[in-house]
Formats: C-alpha cells, sequence, structure tokens
C-alpha cells in the first residue's frame, strides 16, 4: 500500500523538492474543499476531493521528517497531527447538503469566496460561522482600539513565554534528571512514600500545566499580531483564546467554556458525532474525550512509538464520568456544580488524571527540548535552585 501511495521507507528530510511533492499538494486539495464547502451543490465534488485528501494526507505523514532527525522538535513539528487536522476538518465538509455560512465579517469587506474559504480553512474555533453558533466565546478585556490591542497581544506573548519557559526548566530541574532525558522518566518517585510520591507528582503537574497554558496563550497572541499587522485583519477576529480555565466550578465549565475551544469541533468529529449517533448525549461526550486521547496520543508517537496509548485514552477519558458526575448531582439536587465546592471538585479531579497525562507526556521524552530560559543563566539558576531546594527538601522529610 505504502508503495503506491509512493511512500519512501525512509522519512525524507523538509526541502523544497519535498515540501513540494507531498505536503503541498494536500494543502492545495484542502483549500479546494473550503473552497466547495461555501458554494452551492457542490456535494458530489466534496465526497471525491475528501477521498484524495486522505490518500495525499496519508502520503505527507509518512514522508516528510520537519524536524529534520532533531527528536526535540518532533513534538510540534511533525505532520501527523497536522494532517489528522486536515482530514478531519474536511471530512464534516463532505457532508452538509447547504454550503457553509459566514456569519461574521472585518469590518467594509465585502462578500468573498475565496476569501470565505481561506478564513474557513484557517478558523479552527469556527468563530462567525454558522456551524459553530453555540461555541462560547470569552468576553473581551482587551483594548477595543487597534494599537492597544496589538500592544496588549505583544506583551501578552512575551510574558507568557516568559512563564512558560520558566516552568519548562523548572520540570526539568526535578530530580532525577530522566525527567528531561531521551528516555522520559517518570513523575512519580518510587523512592519516595505514597503521600509525598503523589503530591510531588502533582506539583510537577501543575508545573507542566502553566507550561502547556502559556505555551498555547503565547502562540495565539504571536498569530493575533501577526494576523493583524501583516493580514491586515480585524481585531474582532481574534476573540479571546482562554477564559481563566483556573477558575472553573465544574468540569462542563472548565472543557465547555474556560478551556480553548480550538480543537473542540476536530475532537467532535473524531469521536464525538460517531459515538451520539449509537449512545446519544453520553456518547457524545465519551467520543469526543476519546479523541481527544487518541489526538495527544498520535503526537507523543512522534516521539516515542512505544509509548503505552492508555495514559492518554485514560487520563483523557476520564473526563467523561466526572461530566456524567455532575449531571447526576443536577438531577438529584436540582442544582448545577459550582461555587467553592466545585471549584475544589473540578480541581481535583482534573489534577488526579492530569497526573496521568502528563506523566505519559514525561516518559515519552517531551520535556527534553531545551527553551529559551537555557539562553539566561540568572534566571535559569534561580529556576534551579529553588526546584532544587524543594526537591532536596522533600526527600528529607
Amino acid at each position: 500500500m505504502w508503495a503506491v501511495l509512493g511512500i519512501p521507507p525512509n522519512k525524507a528530510p523538509i526541502n523544497v523538492a519535498t515540501f513540494v511533492s507531498y505536503v503541498l499538494p494536500p494543502i492545495i486539495l484542502y483549500f479546494v474543499m473550503a473552497v466547495l464547502a461555501v458554494t452551492p451543490q457542490t456535494r458530489v465534488f466534496r465526497v471525491a476531493c475528501w477521498l484524495v485528501i486522505v490518500l495525499l494526507a496519508l502520503r505527507a505523514a509518512f514522508s516528510v521528517d520537519i524536524a529534520l532527525g532533531h527528536f526535540e522538535r518532533k513534538f510540534h513539528n511533525d505532520l501527523a497531527n497536522p494532517m489528522l487536522m486536515v482530514v478531519t476538518r474536511s471530512l464534516y465538509w463532505v457532508f452538509p447538503k447547504e454550503p457553509l455560512v459566514r456569519k461574521i465579517r472585518p469590518k467594509n469587506s465585502t462578500p468573498s469566496t475565496l476569501m470565505d474559504a481561506l478564513d474557513l480553512a484557517v478558523t479552527f474555533r469556527g468563530y462567525g460561522w454558522d456551524w459553530s453558533r453555540r461555541m462560547y466565546v470569552p468576553p473581551e478585556t482587551r483594548p477595543s482600539n487597534r494599537t492597544g490591542f496589538v500592544l496588549y497581544a505583544t506583551l501578552s506573548a512575551a510574558l507568557h513565554a516568559l512563564i512558560c519557559g520558566s516552568m519548562h526548566r523548572a520540570v526539568r530541574s526535578f530530580y532525577p534528571a530522566g525527567l528531561g532525558s531521551i528516555s522520559g522518566g517518570s513523575i512519580f518517585d518510587e523512592t519516595l512514600p505514597f503521600h509525598l510520591r503523589y503530591f510531588r507528582s502533582s506539583i510537577i503537574t501543575i508545573i507542566c500545566s502553566l507550561a502547556t497554558y502559556s505555551l498555547l496563550q503565547m502562540a495565539y497572541d504571536v498569530c493575533t499580531v501577526l494576523g493583524i499587522l501583516i493580514l491586515g485583519q480585524d481585531p474582532a477576529q481574534w476573540p479571546p483564546g482562554f477564559d481563566a480555565p483556573w477558575r472553573s466550578t465544574s468540569l462542563a465549565e472548565f472543557w465547555g467554556r474556560r478551556w480553548h475551544q480550538w480543537l473542540r469541533h476536530i475532537f467532535l468529529v473524531m469521536g464525538g458525532y460517531p459515538l451520539s449517533f449509537i449512545f446519544g448525549r453520553a456518547g457524545l461526550v465519551i467520543g469526543t474525550f476519546l479523541a481527544s486521547g487518541v489526538y495527544h496520543q498520535i503526537g507523543l508517537s512522534t516521539l516515542d512509538t512505544t509509548s503505552e496509548a492508555w495514559r492518554m485514552l485514560v487520563g483523557f477519558g476520564m473526563m467523561a464520568p466526572g461530566m456524567f458526575a455532575e449531571d447526576a448531582f443536577k438531577q438529584l439536587t436540582g442544582r448545577k456544580v459550582c461555587g467553592p465546592a466545585g471549584w475544589i471538585w473540578t480541581m481535583s479531579w482534573i489534577l488526579l488524571w492530569a497526573n496521568v497525562i502528563i506523566d505519559g507526556f514525561v516518559r515519552a521524552g517531551l520535556f527534553r527540548a531545551g527553551s529559551f530560559i537555557d539562553g539566561v543563566p540568572p534566571l535559569r539558576m534561580l529556576v534551579e535552585r529553588l526546584v532544587v531546594d524543594f526537591d532536596t527538601w522533600l526527600h528529607a522529610v
């Protein structure tokens, strides 16, 4: 099968030739698919186009090495997940009988099929489109004027880059050094008593979570600035990505409103919608979280092909029983999970299973790569000193 698709036995390094031969074809067809999705009476063409996209996406994912052989770059520079996004998003565009409709456009712009298709192709949340009308959009708190908006996003990117780098260095500073090695190690220190072992692993999990949040926010801020300054987009096209997830008082609020919604539709198409046809709303919830687990596992597999999938599937999958528990609480009491007790419940449940998820990340060697903090010796030394002192104290208790 691989020979038929023209897939080489070993991945070729990315260059102009391999980009044009392998990466560009599925991207072009993905955009063509977006054009068809906003054009009436094109369903038959969309079906045919999607089948070709699947083959081209497989060919690209298994043929080109964007990381150029550097282990530490693979997680964020592998084509597996991007091509999965291309296939999943274009799959949804196959089914609607009517063309997808863009509801919100930049000020003073005129309707354009090509510009609508481009926006559809790059707008993962679907902000301003009819197919995402039920999606929660966080309230805007940034300056309303264009200059102030860009300056705010720039400062936010710098701040979150600093936080991300500091948290990343902190994780790598924990003993043993295996947390940042190619073999990975584990966040669970078997030399510690049970209660201290899980206290320590939870501290590491919280630090990793802060690093993840900061990285995503930084990336979104950078894209916001580039979109406005270079592409001339309106600030209104860049609504907030997060809504203070640490303030969530229920799992439903955390995952449905306060955490980012960029991949929400992809997970619905991958697992939520298919299982909902069989099990109703329960299938929608279970399928969505399992799809999230599969997505993250594919990313880890680019680092370590022997990584065990159960950690991602269980870690994300257990969010579904937590959501069902909240539904049961509402049916029994007539009240939603909320307030201080709801916050304690939400953070405890997420932290419990995030331990499993983060351990999977660490075991795959995700934190082997360095960060820009490594190039700032005083800050690096301060972070390392704090972590080493804490870990030494913990082992001496």
